[in-house]
């Protein structure tokens, strides 16, 4: 098991770029699939992105395909998002995800989260 801890929100305007990332800690993190989650208030989560053990392997939501980038560093036990173009979207909290496997795009089929880190993108 890993134990993800997300780091990078803050407040941006519509437009603008920002980096999570998210440290994972674990001996076993190159085995993991890493994926990010996000969550408005009052909404369902929903999944952004997902990426593979060596990084071959990655999936975005059609609503970020273009502007979102997910990538790792296993020697680091990190994994980023690189966000791109941002929507006046509010404030919505990313999560980090993390689960022995290939990637997945169910929620449920992770195991350890981290606790979140808020991004607020205003108009």
């Amino acid at each position: 098991q890993v134990s993800p801890v997300e780091s990078g929100g803050g407040l941006v305007q519509a437009g603008d770029s920002m980096r999570l990332t998210c440290v994972a800690s674990g001996h076993l993190f190159s085995t993991y699939a890493m994926a990010w989650f996000r969550q408005a208030p009052g909404k369902e989560r929903e999944f952004v992105a997902a990426i593979g053990w060596l990084a071959r392997n990655v999936d975005y939501d059609d609503s970020v395909k273009g502007r979102f980038i997910i990538s790792r560093d296993n020697d680091k036990n990190t994994v980023y998002l690189q966000m791109n173009s941002l929507k006046p979207e509010g404030t919505v909290v990313y999560y980090c995800a993390a689960r022995p496997g290939g990637i997945e795009y169910r929620q449920w089929e992770y195991n350890d989260w981290g606790q979140g880190t808020e991004v607020t993108v205003s108009s």
